[in-house]
Parts: structure tokens; C-alpha cells; sequence
């Protein structure tokens, strides 16, 4: 009873930090007398250059896709072989779980893919381990590259008028940045800490608190997550993790091209929002929403000059845009799931009720 009202306890403080941090980086919006933020953002969301954003969508499913298929690659060496289409649809249910239960969805995908293909849960769970370690690597070496690319707008940042116009020249004109400010290193902090937490640690975790305490499921963890060493296809696995990096980086440039504001700022600048964002979505946040939004506008003010009501804006648009591609895609891969296994049933059930007299009749015709 302790452990499950723990485990409330925690869901609740989730859910209250994201409402805060969210209630935060939406009070910055700064609107003309008379107008309300909420029109102000649908004011926004008008000037945006619908085409790329649907664009963006696409890469997103096609990053979704390609990692399926990266993840059957993994699947391989263990003796499992998955369904590319059944691996997607498990990829997108766990995306879709994770905007409702923050790292629920390794496990829930995991499940989905055993309910379709009998592949033992301890098993994937030791490939997706892989997978994130793999990813923790891309996303170390993204943060290195755009520390060095925007080293030099940083120092001149701290070095120029911007900072004392954004803090009210240090007279506390602008408690509203300060606010962020202060809110966004403690964000960033601890999205490393928990990026390099979760994915250090994750086999441990998975160990103690996700899989039962049995030798033949830390095997099973063991073997999957020790995959990567006995793939046979290693090439087209490096070119499978590296495409779905690109893809997620245009994921953000896409949107950053559909609004004016963001589409001069070029694709060293994508790059390193990306990265931001990336670093955000590691707090242990449903969907990455509060985190999202405080560090990614951070961002684009203080590196780009991007006006701070159009800067908390687009993050608010590109965020929602693709938490729906996530809820759309990954209900409908939830919804077939559960038809091919209701089908399955079915099958299963007219063998158990027929089967027999059909046998028979066979029997018969040979011997006519």
C-alpha cells in the first residue's frame, strides 16, 4: 500500500511541476492591451507555413519507422524475429503511453510487441536498454558540437546590451526573465542529470523495479541488451541510427521554417534548439511538456534574440504539434494492436471448434 501511494505521490508532483513550469513559460507571453495570450498563439499558429509543419510530422513517423526497423535489427541476434509493421506500432503505443506515464513507455512497448509476436518482454527490454545507450552517445556528441558552433553567440550574449534589455538593466525591470532564467539552469541541470542517470542506470533499474527477480529474465535483459555486440548487419545499423537522428533534427528545422521569425535563423541554430530540447525531454515529464518550454524559448532569446512572446510561442506550437502526431499515430497503432490480437483469438478459436471435424472430413476425402 506504501509503494502505491509513493508511486501516486510521485505522478502528482509530475504533474505539478509540469503545470508550473508550463504556467511559467506561458505568463512571459507579453500581448497588446485587449488581447488574450491564448489568441495570441492562435494568432501564431496563423502565420505559420502549414506545409512544413506537416513535413515535420512526416519525419517524425518515418524517425518512428526507421527505428522499428533498427530495433528488429537488435531483435535478431536473440533468436526473435519481429514484425517491421508490429515493431512500429509498439514503438508508437509506448511514445503514446510516455505522454501519460513519464518512462512507462520502454515497458508498455515492450508488452505490446510480446502481445503481437510472443517476443519475451525481458528480452526487448534488454535491446531498447541498447538502444538508449546508443542514443545517449548521438545526443553527447550533438551537445559537444553545438557548444563549439555557439560558443562564440554565447560569450557575445553575455558580453553585449541584450542581457541587461532582457533583465531590465539589472534593476529587476524584467522579473519574468529572471524567473526563467533561474527556473531554465535548474531545468537544464537536472535534465543532464536524469539524461545520464536514466540511461547509465537503466539496467539496474529495469532490473529491480520492472522485471521479476528470476534468472531467467535477467538472461533474458542480458542477452538483449548484449545484442548489439552480435549484430550481423552492423553497417546498415549505424545508417539506421544515424538517419533517425536526421530525421528528428528536421523534425525542429522543418517547424523552425514555418514561421518568419525562426526560418532566418539557419540550421546551426536548429541544431542547437534541437539539442536544448533534447536535454529538456530528458526530465522525467510527460511528453518533456513544462521542461519543454522553459529551456527551448531560453534558447532562441539569449542566443538569437528571438522577441521572448514570439520565442515562448513556437515552442508552445512546435510542442503541441507533435505531442498530436504522437496522440493520433499512437492511438491508432493502439487501437490495431488490439484488432490483430482480437483477430488471433478469433483464428485461434474457430481451430479450437473446428479443427477436428475439418481434419476429419480430409481423412475421408484421401481415403475416397
Amino acid at each position: 500500500m506504501r509503494k502505491k501511494s509513493r508511486q501516486v505521490l510521485k505522478y502528482l508532483l509530475m504533474i505539478a511541476v509540469t503545470a508550473f513550469l508550463l504556467w511559467l513559460s506561458f505568463i512571459n507571453i507579453e500581448v497588446q492591451e485587449g488581447q488574450s495570450k491564448w489568441g495570441f498563439l492562435a494568432g501564431v499558429w496563423k502565420t505559420a507555413d502549414k506545409p512544413y509543419l506537416f513535413a515535420s510530422g512526416v519525419a517524425a513517423i518515418l524517425s518512428h519507422l526507421v527505428r522499428a526497423e533498427r530495433w528488429k535489427l537488435l531483435l535478431h541476434p536473440v533468436g526473435q524475429k519481429a514484425n517491421t509493421f508490429h515493431g512500429f506500432l509498439s514503438v508508437m503505443v509506448g511514445y503514446f503511453i510516455n505522454l501519460v506515464i513519464p518512462r512507462g513507455g520502454e515497458v508498455s512497448r515492450c508488452y505490446n510487441l510480446y502481445r503481437l509476436n510472443n517476443t519475451p518482454v525481458e528480452i526487448s527490454l534488454g535491446t531498447v536498454v541498447a538502444e538508449r545507450v546508443i542514443d545517449l552517445f548521438f545526443l553527447l556528441t550533438l551537445i559537444a558540437a553545438s557548444f563549439l558552433i555557439e560558443l562564440d553567440n554565447l560569450l557575445y550574449f553575455f558580453q553585449s546590451d541584450q542581457i541587461r534589455d532582457l533583465t531590465g538593466g539589472g534593476n529587476g525591470g524584467n522579473s519574468s526573465f529572471y524567473w526563467m532564467l533561474g527556473v531554465g539552469a535548474l531545468v537544464f541541470v537536472a535534465g543532464l542529470y536524469f539524461l545520464l542517470r536514466y540511461f547509465l542506470k537503466s539496467r539496474r533499474m529495469l532490473t529491480l523495479r520492472l522485471m521479476s527477480k528470476t534468472r531467467k529474465a535477467l538472461r533474458g535483459l542480458k542477452s538483449g541488451l548484449l545484442s548489439v555486440f552480435r549484430l550481423e548487419k552492423r553497417g546498415l545499423f549505424i545508417f539506421y541510427s544515424v538517419l533517425i537522428w536526421i530525421l528528428y533534427y528536421m523534425m525542429m528545422y522543418l517547424v523552425m521554417l514555418a514561421f518568419p521569425e525562426t526560418s532566418v535563423l539557419g540550421i546551426f541554430a536548429a541544431l542547437t534548439i534541437f539539442v536544448i530540447g533534447g536535454i529538456a525531454m530528458a526530465l522525467p515529464l510527460p511528453g518533456g511538456a513544462g521542461s519543454f518550454h522553459i529551456l527551448v524559448p531560453l534558447g532562441l532569446v539569449m542566443l538569437y534574440g528571438l522577441p521572448q512572446d514570439k520565442a515562448v510561442a513556437f515552442t508552445f506550437i512546435f510542442h503541441g504539434w507533435q505531442t498530436l502526431v504522437i496522440i493520433i499515430v499512437g492511438a491508432i497503432s493502439l487501437i490495431l494492436s488490439q484488432a490483430i490480437k482480437d483477430k488471433e483469438h478469433i483464428e485461434v478459436d474457430k481451430e479450437k471448434n473446428h479443427g477436428p471435424g475439418q481434419t476429419g472430413e480430409k481423412s475421408i476425402a484421401m481415403e475416397n
